[in-house]
């Protein structure tokens, strides 16, 4: 048994750092902080831009959003029968304005895409 009280302080301190810091590395980013490669963000704005026109040749559908972290673009692969993720509802109705909720892997500082989770997406909020 520990019988300094200085001591049992400093074991709970640094037990309750090292908590932070777990769950920290588990957070999700909602905006305002920059994005790391293979982060999982979530984050709403608003459609600046969709070109769907990768699709033609098996690219990415690319629809550029305006977030808290800057304009990201979102990456919507041409073959969601390989993505865990639901597609999206409609692409060809998204238009620039369109406030949407995006979740997906950061897969470049300015990049997501949304296929690797189930709960990844790219909806158009309420």
């Amino acid at each position: 048994m520990i019988s300094n009280p200085s001591r049992v302080l400093s074991i709970r301190l640094a037990t309750i750092s090292a908590a932070s810091l777990l769950l920290g590395a588990c957070a999700t980013s909602t905006g305002g902080s920059a994005l790391a490669i293979g982060q999982q963000a979530s984050m709403k704005g608003q459609i600046v831009s969709v070109d769907t026109a990768p699709w033609t040749y098996d690219g990415s559908a690319v629809v550029k959003v305006s977030t808290a972290n800057g304009n990201i673009d979102v990456h919507l692969p041409a073959r969601w029968n390989l993505c865990k993720a639901p597609p999206p509802d409609d692409v060809q109705s998204l238009k620039p304005g369109d406030r949407v909720t995006v979740t997906g892997t950061v897969t470049e500082t300015s990049s997501l895409v949304v296929c690797e989770r189930p709960e990844h997406g790219l909806r158009k909020a309420p």
